[in-house]
């Protein structure tokens, strides 16, 4: 890594006269920064995120150390305590006022010996035995910036569905896959593990609501309003904001990802609030592919990814400008990136007939729907007279009970049934057709292995805008009757099967496989940027 000898500007000129002084010595650096505080370890220094505002509330009082002894040798060491008084006097004043995110500043993390250390601390010269720190006549340099430190990065989501979740993973695999060990990623429900009772409570409350759709329509629609949620927000970080910034500095982040239309205001407010705005990459990705919440939205955040034009329209309505907007397409798991295997060896694998064409019934990770009731009648329909037509494979989530039901019918035609999957880019790939309510995540899979869509359900507010894409996209159908739904499949598998192929096409003309690698890469080079702004200020 490119170690430039490191000067701070605009400093006191009594600091700056005593560093001018340093050069006529040699420092014993026995004694010398023996730093306790966790504000000044290396772990705190090797990242930008240093919310000092906190820290130097809460650090205990740092004290440094140090004899000089004459430059061109000789025995007895002599002693300027004046000097000595008021060259501490200038460290303890900048430890406790630690430079705001300096990525490029790093400490050495082993026992070396002095000031040619390496990056583990482990260089020869001098009589040093602490962490190869050295103090030179033109600034301060520290050895360890020759080592390349991980980069962080923060993903802020909450199980509120499983979409948000399954964004964030992919974002992570796509970053190992793409940086390996050069990132670091972490994936935290901000609500849930940051913020007091009752704000933790949030993901549980969506659970509840959505299930009674009279009270999720008014919170959700009731809260739209860029008057009522921002007042929201503003109440709310009266109470968390002290949580909040603990959790945010317990992962020292280079970049911040959020995932969920309530992880931009709270986190934004305190950045700004702590001058980190210019040090830290904020960026949203919205994984609503058409109507989705004004919270979504926020001006000051760095670069805000969005799934399709129609989300781009509500961000520049919403204020945000051209340069901070990217439309990639919802980041899905990158093994969807893959080469496709043959139906049949997939097929064979998943216990399936090899010959007959399949459809995938999809009942979300808690296997919610009408699943049982449009498996029957797929039963029913997909047999001509005793001969099979097509065969099922449901996928019914963590709903063990209802695995156990359908697994315990006795089916006319071959029924497979499954759990939890966690290839679900298998069992995409060994059916024709997919049957799933309206979530923004399967429909970007469908469309990428090319499968016609049939929409059961949605959720009111973020998922009603699915509904119309798809089908207006010829990508699929929407019906929530089980009979219904039934015929199509059954007609897609007899008569009007010109009819599946020519939706195939037009989901593959809408897939966006690689948009969670561009995603990456986008994010890469912000991060890249602003460690060069940071080392160009830290070396002006």
């Amino acid at each position: 890594m490119f170690n430039p000898t490191t000067r701070v500007i605009n400093e006191p000129s009594a600091v700056l006269d005593l560093g001018s002084q340093i050069g006529r010595f040699t420092i014993d650096t026995s004694s010398f920064l023996n730093l306790s505080s966790e504000a000044c370890s290396p772990s705190f220094l090797s990242n930008s995120l240093y919310f000092n505002n906190v820290a130097a509330r809460s650090a205990p009082k740092r004290t440094v150390s140090l004899s000089l002894k004459l430059g061109g040798g000789g025995g007895g060491g002599y002693r300027f305590r004046n000097f000595l008084h008021d060259f501490n006097r200038a460290i303890r004043f900048h430890c406790d006022r630690i430079p705001l995110g300096f990525a490029s500043l790093r400490l050495g993390d082993g026992n070396g010996d002095g000031n040619n250390g390496n990056g583990n601390g482990e260089g020869v010269g001098g009589n040093g035995n602490g962490n190869g720190t050295v103090v030179e006549d033109d600034g301060l340099k520290l050895n360890g910036s020759d080592c390349v430190k991980p980069k962080k990065v923060l993903i802020l989501m909450s199980d509120t569905g499983g979409g948000h979740r399954a964004s964030a993973e992919a974002i992570k695999a796509a970053f190992y896959e793409e940086y390996g060990d050069n990132y670091q990623v972490f994936i935290t429900d901000l609500w849930s593990e940051h913020t007091p009772w009752p704000f933790n409570q949030i993901p549980k409350s969506y659970s509840f609501l959505v299930k009674h759709g009279p009270l999720w329509k008014m919170a959700y629609y009731g809260t739209a309003p860029r008057l009522v949620h921002q007042s929201n927000f503003a109440a709310t970080s009266t109470f968390i904001a002290r949580e909040v910034a603990k959790g945010l500095m317990k992962y020292q982040p280079d970049i911040i990802i959020s995932v969920h239309p309530l992880m931009q205001h709270v986190p934004l407010r305190i950045l700004r609030s702590r001058g980190l705005l210019d040090k830290i990459v904020f960026t949203t990705v919205v994984t609503d592919m058409s109507t989705c919440h004004p919270t979504w939205f926020h001006k000051l955040v760095t670069r805000c990814y969005c799934p399709t034009t129609d989300v781009a329209k509500r961000a520049m309505k919403a204020g945000l400008k051209q340069t901070q907007i990217k439309i990639y397409g919802l980041p899905v798991r990158p093994s969807f990136i893959k080469p496709v295997r043959p139906k049949d060896e997939l097929r064979r694998e998943l216990g399936m007939d090899e010959d007959l064409p399949a459809v995938l019934l999809i009942g979300g990770g808690e296997g919610m729907g009408p699943i049982e009731a449009t498996a029957r009648a797929l039963g029913d329909l997909l047999n001509d007279e005793g001969v099979p037509t097509g065969q099922i494979l449901v996928i019914c989530g963590r709903n063990k009970k209802l695995a156990n039901k359908l697994s315990a019918i006795n089916w006319k035609i071959p029924v497979k049934v499954k759990g939890f999957v966690t290839k679900m880019e298998e069992c995409m790939g060994a059916c024709d057709c997919v049957i799933t309510k309206a979530g923004p995540g399967t429909i970007a899979e469908a469309m990428i292995r090319g499968l016609p869509i049939i929409l059961n359900d949605y959720i009111a507010g973020q998922e009603a805008g699915n509904v119309p894409y798809v089908v207006e996209n010829g990508c699929g159908k929407y019906s929530k009757s089980p009979k219904a739904i039934a015929k199509i499949v059954a007609d897609w598998f007899g008569p009007k099967a010109d009819e599946l192929k020519t939706m195939s096409q037009n989901a593959l003309k809408l897939a966006r496989p690689d948009s969670v690698f561009k995603i990456v890469h986008d994010m890469h080079e912000l991060v890249k940027q602003r460690s060069l702004l940071s080392e160009y200020s830290c070396t002006a």
